[in-house]
């Protein structure tokens, strides 16, 4: 169930990505629209149904789970990879906007965190924070420099994302097949990660945070190293960051909901605050030279194998 689950999350993203991404731009969306908002929130959508349906079965600890270890994921180690394989120039945009803003929102659940649940209000003022966020983009996008327009269609080109002729049935089915995958996916994660946390005698945090992360980060993962080889930097790191943000306003917004999230007491003693280090972290590895060195890479990469090795001996006592 486990690894049927992994496989419709990653095809079910990839085809919802491809449908979608297409559609739009057949019919006149920008480039820098579709790349903004239907390539990261896509590759995000398996972190958004495993929430969704944890959410209505009651299991706060995988969506919150889910979602820490996928935002530490995505900054330790999937940039890691990323800037190992090939230094990263990081556009100014980011480190004035995206990055402090991701800080900013990993800070604001902390602070919700706080009081062991977020609340029906907290998940309100997060979707808010997610529709204003979703609004600004769009609205900065026709200001984006030539240079990240021209990386996007390079990206969209090697990608399969370039739409076609007469093929709007095609990607309207290819949508609809990936949405199908996703939910189909999301079911058989939450309930093998639940059997495997009960076999093993380990929280479901634990599963959350190491399996259910690993598995719904793949998009992202594909995505930045596709990116990160064809030295297209803009795509790598607004994809990883863009999806952090879409995890804690989006994913736990609608989460939150659905069914007040509660929060696990080890969640706040060490995963959240790593979560949120992980977060200030990268802005002065980013800032240094305006450049992700492959030193900074490796350096994040030990961060995520720390962090894994501390999650693991946590849960062995």
């Amino acid at each position: 169930m486990m690894a049927v689950g992994l496989a419709a999350l990653y095809f079910g993203a990839e085809w919802l990505v491809r449908g979608s991404a297409r559609l739009a731009r057949s019919y006149g969306v920008s480039t820098l629209v579709v790349g903004l908002t239907v390539v990261s929130f896509g590759s995000s959508a398996p972190e958004l149904l495993v929430g969704v349906v944890a959410s209505i079965q009651g299991e706060s600890d995988v969506v919150l789970g889910n979602v820490v270890g996928s935002n530490i994921l995505n900054i330790a180690l999937i940039l890691g990879i990323a800037a190992l394989l090939r230094p990263m120039k990081v556009e100014l945009r980011l480190l004035s906007r995206e990055i402090p803003l991701m800080v900013a929102v990993s800070l604001l659940l902390a602070a919700f965190a706080l009081n062991g649940v977020v609340s029906r209000l907290d998940a309100l003022v997060l979707f808010l924070g997610f529709i204003a966020y979703l609004w600004a983009m769009t609205r900065a996008a026709a200001g984006e420099s030539p240079l990240v327009a021209t990386e996007f269609e390079e990206f969209q080109a090697v990608t399969s994302l370039v739409p076609g002729p007469d093929r709007h049935w095609r990607d309207a089915l290819m949508m609809l097949g990936g949405i199908l995958a996703l939910v189909a996916g999301a079911r058989l994660l939450v309930e093998s990660a639940v059997f495997f946390a009960r076999l093993f005698s380990v929280s479901n945090v634990v599963i959350g945070l190491t399996v259910v992360a690993l598995g719904t980060s793949l998009p992202e993962l594909a995505t930045s190293v596709v990116a990160a080889m064809r030295d297209e930097a803009n795509i790598a790191l607004g994809n990883g960051i863009g999806s952090n943000i879409f995890n804690i306003l989006c994913i736990l917004g609608v989460s939150g909901l659905i069914r007040p999230i509660q929060v696990a007491p080890e969640l706040m003693e060490f995963e959240i605050p790593a979560m949120v280090g992980v977060a200030i972290v990268i802005l002065p590895l980013a800032w240094h030279r305006q450049r992700l060195s492959r030193t900074s890479g490796a350096l994040l990469l030990l961060m995520y194998l720390v962090f894994t090795a501390v999650l693991l001996l946590r849960a062995m006592h």
